[in-house]
């Protein structure tokens, strides 16, 4: 069994992955606060929020399975060595639980607020419906092969498909608006700084162990961190340089809450955690 070599490098180990824990998970709320005092969701892009649910369901199966499952830890270790680490630690756990936890909230209120003419869109559908179902399939190949730590790392590549593509949306949203009004600049700095802390959490195990397998031997967690700062900094780009001119013209009643849509359209999904 794996153990720390450097007592310092744990402890830093344990430190940034409940930073990025408190970043990704604070980034939550302020959708979910702005929904409840508009009483509406209307602006808030419902396909986002439910590729968003498929995507950190996915997760906590993967996280929860190799951080409980003994069978799956026995699986990993027989793949990429037997003394190697379990590249996940108990704030991946629950960071991915308090995001499935928030999704279904959202959803909630998207149920019981005012949402316009607003629905999911086809397309988000159809993506949601194959994607279980792909799962269901690996679930079948699994069960007779008792390939479990394989079928934990096809729920792991969900996770990182649906991060790419619940990003790219916002991202062309903001480049055809040529603007980020309303969109929250706040919760993405919030990610971007999640982000870096669970790269960097994954590097600090990397020094101590002498071994760079946990980097591809979770190539889910390393993903979700590299793709969520590289689209973070593309928004930062889109809010702080390329399209300040439309963000600083004054809203005309500061003081009041609006119920106007927070986006042009509900093509793109308004900005919310990983």
């Amino acid at each position: 069994m794996a153990s720390w070599n450097s007592f310092q490098l744990e402890v830093l180990y344990n430190v940034l992955g409940w930073l990025a824990f408190a970043s990704w998970s604070i980034s939550f709320y302020p959708q979910v606060i702005l929904n409840f005092r508009r009483k509406s969701v209307v602006g808030l892009n419902f396909d986002f929020v439910v590729l968003n649910l498929t995507k950190h369901s996915s997760y906590l199966i993967y996280n929860a399975s190799l951080f409980f499952s003994s069978t799956v830890q026995r699986q990993y270790r027989e793949k990429f060595g037997l003394d190697e680490m379990i590249p996940v630690a108990a704030n991946d756990v629950a960071f991915s639980a308090h995001a499935v936890l928030l999704t279904i909230f959202t959803l909630f209120q998207i149920v019981i607020y005012d949402r316009g003419n607003q629905k999911v869109s086809k397309t988000a559908a159809v993506i949601v419906s194959v994607t279980w179902l792909s799962a269901a399939v690996c679930v079948f190949v699994a069960i007779p092969r008792h390939s479990w730590y394989w079928l934990v790392s096809c729920f792991n590549t969900i996770q990182v498909v649906m991060t790419t593509i619940k990003y790219i949306p916002q991202a062309f949203l903001n480049f055809r608006r040529k603007s980020t009004v309303g969109f929250s600049i706040g919760n993405i700095l919030l990610d971007f700084s999640g982000g870096v802390a669970n790269y960097c959490q994954m590097v600090v195990q990397s020094i101590d162990q002498n071994s760079w397998v946990n980097l591809y031997g979770n190539i889910g967690k390393t993903m979700i961190s590299l793709v969520s700062i590289v689209f973070d900094i593309l928004f930062m780009i889109q809010h702080y340089v390329l399209y300040t001119t439309r963000r600083m013209t004054p809203p005309s009643s500061p003081t009041s809450v609006s119920k106007e849509p927070l986006l042009e359209t509900s093509n793109g999904p308004h900005s919310e955690s990983v």
